[in-house]
Parts: structure tokens; C-alpha cells; sequence
């Protein structure tokens, strides 16, 4: 599912450079989308400007009036990604030992899965150091970075961690984002539910001081 609610177009270059109005920006998040569904099927070196208009059904004219080139039409996902992501490390509500406490880490890590596996192609990209200009892969690390430190600020004023927040908030990136990337890069075949219900235990107990709950 596909994160369409706070979700905001984020053009290139050339698009900054003007102000765009309604039908410009459903056009330019037309292209975005295109691009991601490219990225998801050639990857980025294999990826080309030609696909991607291909895809969102428009013309090279068009593109280039709101990216430069493909990199910058990456850099834009990569900055929403970053965006999206931020948004909702600071969307996690106050997680306390009882079953209201697991109830909102589950729907946050849910929510987490559902904006990975939409930007799956973007992140395994810089990841995977699959574009050569670093300044992808700096930016995927800031991406993680803010979000550890945003999580990290949410598990001290909790009060209930009974281990260091930001080596915490470090070890529930790690796990959380690995899990997810092994699962769709490697098609293991895992239900969704099962693996965000063990997610959100480990993490209940482990950091939160949460009561241990039975499998379903």
C-alpha cells in the first residue's frame, strides 16, 4: 500500500524553479511514480529517462521540464523518502507496558512497513551502493540517522527503557530496517503479520519494559 496520504511531490531542479500548479504537480508525481516502478524493475544503472516516460505515458519534453536527468528525479524520491520517514519516527506515541502500549508500537511498525515497501527501490539502491554518486548513499544515511535519533528521544522521554535510548533506537533501525530489506530484496516468504507481531513483542519487552504476550 502505497503512502498516499502525506505523501508530498517533490520536484527536480528545473521544477524549482517556478512555481507549479495543480495539473504541473500531478504531473511531476506521475513521473515520481513512474520512476519508482522503473528503479523496482531495471534498477538504477539499467534505468533510463526513456523508460520512465514510457511508463507515466508522457514525452522526453515533458520530463525534462521538471528533472534534469534521471539522478535528479532519484535524488527527489530519495528526499521524500527521507521526509516520509522522518514524519513517522516522530508519529510514535507514548508506548507504556500494557496492551494500549503494544497496540501503538504494532500500528507504527506496520505503518513503517508499508512506507518501506513503497520506497523498497530507493532504498535498496543506496543500500546496495548501487548509484555511484555518494551523495545518495550520505542521504540514506542521514535518513537512518534522523530516524534513530528521533526514536531515541521517544524511548528516553518514555521512561520506561531500562537500557541506553540512542544504542536502543540504533538496534531497533538495525533490526527493523534489515528485516524489511531482506524480506523484499530476497523474496523470503514471510507473513506480514507474523513478522510485524514479533517485531513489535521484541521491541515491547526489550525496550519498553513491556509484558510478554502468546503468539496468536
Amino acid at each position: 500500500m502505497a503512502p498516499e496520504a502525506t505523501r508530498t511531490a517533490t520536484g527536480g531542479a528545473p521544477a524549482q524553479e517556478r512555481e507549479l500548479r495543480a495539473q504541473g504537480r500531478k504531473t511531476m508525481r506521475k513521473l515520481l511514480d513512474a520512476g519508482m516502478t522503473v528503479f523496482e524493475r531495471r534498477g538504477y544503472h539499467a534505468a533510463r529517462v526513456d523508460d520512465i516516460v514510457k511508463v507515466a505515458r508522457t514525452s522526453h519534453g515533458t520530463f525534462y521540464l521538471y528533472f534534469a536527468n534521471k539522478a535528479d528525479l532519484f535524488r527527489a524520491l530519495v528526499t521524500e523518502a527521507a521526509e516520509e520517514m522522518a514524519a513517522h519516527a516522530a508519529s510514535l506515541g507514548e508506548v507504556g507496558a500494557d496492551d494500549a502500549g503494544y497496540d501503538e508500537l504494532r500500528k507504527w511498525l506496520d505503518r513503517f512497513v508499508d512506507l518501506y515497501r513503497h520506497y523498497g527501490p530507493v532504498v535498496r539502491a543506496w543500500t546496495e551502493a548501487d548509484v555511484e554518486d555518494s551523495e545518495f548513499g550520505r542521504l540514506g544515511a542521514q535518513l537512518l540517522g534522523d530516524f534513530a535519533l528521533t526514536l531515541a528521544t521517544r524511548i528516553r522521554d518514555s521512561g520506561r527503557s531500562p537500557v541506553h535510548p540512542q544504542i536502543a533506537a540504533l538496534a531497533m533501525v538495525a533490526m527493523i530496517e534489515r528485516l524489511n530489506y531482506y524480506v523484499l530484496s530476497r523474496s523470503i516468504d514471510i507473513d506480514r503479520d507474523e513478522m510485524i507481531d514479533t517485531l513489535a513483542a521484541i521491541v515491547h519487552v526489550g525496550v519498553f519494559r513491556g509484558t510478554a504476550r502468546r503468539p496468536r
